[in-house]
């Protein structure tokens, strides 16, 4: 039986992955809208060319009659909604955009989807959210869970806990079929280089400093992008209907081991060669702390594993190696993106 998946934001980081995913089951037929801003990229999805399951439309979420013609044409048995800006540093100098992708393109796409109630009342509609809606936590508090209160600290974590809120309220008032994901920190490739793990190792293979907010000491949990494609496929098929499951890795690690973790990393694989140091790590430099910087994200995933049975898989250092040499290997793909549209020196900034 063919279940066609219509994916939002599908040639971004995680959209790209997640096509990648379900299009390897020929059964799965995938349709991708993206508008192509600076983070989407058809060359994070050359499957795109060469698997007859994926389809593309280039279209914006302000599109909002175009949205509704697309899905009404497509009749796609689960939208998935990952579009969104997602950089909080940006979010910090530039919010207005942030409002308008997250919040009014998550509206547009909710009346979009009340549109095709009509046509189709047995649609899913699943919003791909973040565990940074939670604000944070103290070293003493125990992780997010799905009854954790919202209190979101940042533009970005703002405008994607308003959009949890109106698929919520859709769902109940118009019956829509919904579930909200809201994971932890995803990390492997194709990952645009403005985040971090990305934008420490192409900093440190172009010789440049490795900034770390304050002291480093702030804790993320890191979730391979692979463990979360799947994840998401087996809420697709099994999940309850107005849940909310939260995807965490188990791995809760400070942004400054990390960043000396990539360092060695590198070291091993391609030694610095460099006048000013010896070692990677010689490059790190700690910078001003951002406003309102979380201090701390884990996630509680018993949920997700007690109902679904999914776990996640890939160990971290294992992970990490993985990512860092992926970048190594991939040096064409992320050369593109640092030369026509960004450059390194925003990066993180």
């Amino acid at each position: 039986m063919i279940r066609k998946y219509l994916i939002t934001g599908g040639l971004g980081f995680i959209g790209s992955n997640l096509s990648r995913y379900l299009s390897k089951n020929e059964s799965n037929e995938i349709l991708i809208v993206d508008s192509l801003t600076y983070s989407g990229n058809l060359n994070s999805l050359p499957e795109i060319n060469s698997r007859k399951n994926i389809s593309f439309s280039r279209t914006s979420l302000s599109e909002r009659n175009k949205l509704s013609k697309i899905i009404a044409n497509y009749r796609p048995d689960v939208i998935m909604h990952l579009a969104a800006e997602s950089h909080v540093d940006k979010s910090i100098d530039s919010p207005r955009i942030f409002i308008d992708t997250n919040i009014i393109g998550t509206f547009n796409m909710l009346e979009s989807a009340r549109d095709y109630l009509k046509i189709n009342s047995n649609f899913l509609f699943m919003h791909i959210s973040t565990d940074e809606v939670f604000g944070d936590l103290d070293n003493k508090q125990s992780k997010f869970d799905e009854n954790s209160n919202y209190d979101p600290s940042s533009p970005y974590s703002a405008s994607k806990a308003s959009s949890d809120h109106l698929v919520r309220a859709w769902g109940r008032t118009y019956g829509i079929n919904f579930i909200i994901s809201n994971c932890s920190n995803n990390y492997g490739p194709f990952q645009f280089p403005e985040k971090l793990i990305p934008h420490m190792i192409l900093s440190a293979l172009s010789d440049k400093d490795l900034p770390i907010y304050g002291d480093g000491s702030q804790i993320r949990d890191w979730l391979h992008v692979e463990d979360h494609c799947k994840a998401l496929e087996i809420i697709s098929l099994k999940g309850k209907i107005g849940r909310t499951y939260l995807i965490g890795g188990d791995n809760e690690i400070a942004n400054k081991d990390i960043v000396l973790n990539i360092c060695e990393i590198l070291q091993n694989l391609l030694p610095i060669s460099s006048k000013k140091t010896d070692h990677y790590k010689q490059l790190i430099k700690f910078v001003k702390d951002r406003p309102g910087h979380d201090k701390k994200y884990a996630i509680d995933f018993k949920l997700i594993s007690k109902e679904l049975g999914w776990k996640p898989k890939v160990e971290f250092h294992e992970g990490l190696a993985r990512t860092v040499s992926w970048y190594l290997e991939n040096k064409g793909w992320w050369e593109e993106i640092l030369n026509k549209k960004y450059k390194l020196e925003r990066i993180g900034k």
